[in-house]
């Protein structure tokens, strides 16, 4: 088993000056990419353009690649002059299903099928640029690779945000997880995974946290039953609206007096709530549903069972019955402690030395899964314009979402430099 023990160098090493030179050439053309993927979005698990694109340009570069893994994730192998370890890096294809306003000359125009609904389609979460990153990083090392000591695994990956093909009571299902079942690590284990993800914050700027990065998230259903009647004479009835209500109140006591929040934070968020035919009638069942987001795996299942155990007695305090359902979805992402501290003075080269350390992220991601198989680091890069508040910049998933391009040579600056370091580093334990 490989060791973490020593540390990436204070002073960039040549392959590192190698790859910024690198990142700078293909700037113009990583832009382009990223454009061309933003006009051309596709959902979770139809990504076929972008890995059609993907594909043909790892391809060109010489790289082993294949197809199909996960239904259209793409996988290019780049093998080094000299042994050493693998490095894994990844970028997540997937857009989502909303409208993107016009303006930009570049602007999505797309539809596409989501859980069998026709939608507008927009990469309202940066996907497109991590792509593009991906894309540029593989062109800079594959122009590297006889000077490369170990082999870069590139994963290009679908459904980060959840397949659009299921359809309601099919369940979920992510790319990561998808690409795993069907063996991504079998034949090739890496002994690292980095990515890279944009969101609003100074331009250029890289930031991390060691340890708990993003929560884990788990699917809560909640079906309140009862006895449906007549509106005015709710005395003969079983009322779930009102029981409903109760639950949702009851639901904010279990983070705010049943969890130990100086151990860790937690959500329960009650984000839908469906019930009723007719205002004077009293429905038979009032159905809700939200997610449970934890970063530590104690809390998590102690929150589960609150949550479950709170639903019920609240419903039958009120005559009716709670039907909980809480399914996991995204584990919690860890950043490898010793892997984050080696790769610190390496990002904060690759940004010019502007880097920050990032709170806790209370959404959730499916790189968790490669995490939870070989150490990892997940980092963020800032795309907010200079001259624009971040705080006041519109989040990802928003359909005013903007990414300052100029920030996007960072992000291959920081895979690609990622990429070597590791393998520099770790080539003489092999």
């Amino acid at each position: 088993m490989m060791s973490f023990a020593c540390h990436a160098s204070p002073q960039a090493n040549p392959l590192e000056e190698q790859a910024f030179i690198g990142a700078a050439q293909v700037e113009q053309q990583m832009i382009e990419w990223r454009r061309d993927i933003h006009q051309h979005p596709e959902l979770g698990e139809q990504e076929t353009r972008t890995a059609k694109l993907v594909a043909e340009h790892l391809e060109k570069l010489g790289l082993e690649v294949h197809t199909g893994i996960g239904r259209t994730g793409v996988v290019g192998i780049l093998e080094g002059g000299k042994s050493g370890p693998t490095v894994a890096l990844r970028a997540d294809m997937d857009a989502l299903p909303v409208k993107e306003p016009a303006g930009l000359p570049f602007a999505s125009t797309a539809r596409g099928t989501y859980h069998g609904q026709q939608v507008d389609v927009m990469h309202a979460c940066g996907h497109d640029t991590h792509t593009a990153m991906l894309m540029a990083t593989a062109q800079i090392l594959a122009g590297m690779r006889d000077n490369l000591p170990g082999k870069v695994m590139f994963i290009f990956q679908p459904a980060e945000e959840g397949s659009s093909l299921v359809k309601g009571g099919e369940g979920r299902r992510w790319g990561a997880q998808l690409m795993l079942q069907e063996g991504l690590f079998d034949k090739l284990k890496p002994d690292a995974v980095f990515a890279v993800h944009v969101m609003p914050g100074p331009s250029g700027q890289l930031s991390w946290r060691s340890g708990a990065t993003t929560a884990s998230s788990d699917d809560l259903n909640i079906k309140v039953i009862g006895q449906q009647g007549h509106g005015g004479m709710p005395w003969n009835t079983v009322d779930q609206v009102v029981a409903s209500a109760q639950v949702i109140n009851g639901l904010q006591t279990v983070v705010s007096r049943r969890t130990k929040l100086t151990q860790s934070p937690a959500v329960v968020t009650v984000g839908m709530i469906k019930g009723g035919s007719a205002p004077n009638i009293v429905p038979e069942s009032v159905d809700m549903a939200g997610t449970i987001r934890t970063y530590d795996p104690a809390v998590r299942a102690q929150v589960a069972h609150d949550v479950k155990l709170t639903s019920e007695k609240i419903a039958e305090s009120a005559g009716a019955t709670a039907k909980v359902s809480i399914v996991p979805a995204y584990d919690m992402t860890m950043n490898n402690e010793q892997l984050t501290e080696q790769m610190a003075p390496v990002l904060k080269r690759a940004a010019y030395g502007k880097v920050a350390t990032t709170p806790l992220v209370g959404a959730s991601e499916d790189f968790s899964f490669f995490a939870g198989k070989v150490p990892g680091l997940y980092f963020y890069l800032g795309v907010t314009p200079d001259g624009q508040d971040p705080a006041k910049a519109a989040p990802n998933h928003n359909p005013k979402f903007f990414v300052d391009e100029k920030a996007l040579i960072v992000g291959a600056r920081a895979m690609s430099a990622a990429a070597v370091d590791f393998l520099s580093e770790h080539a003489t334990q092999q």
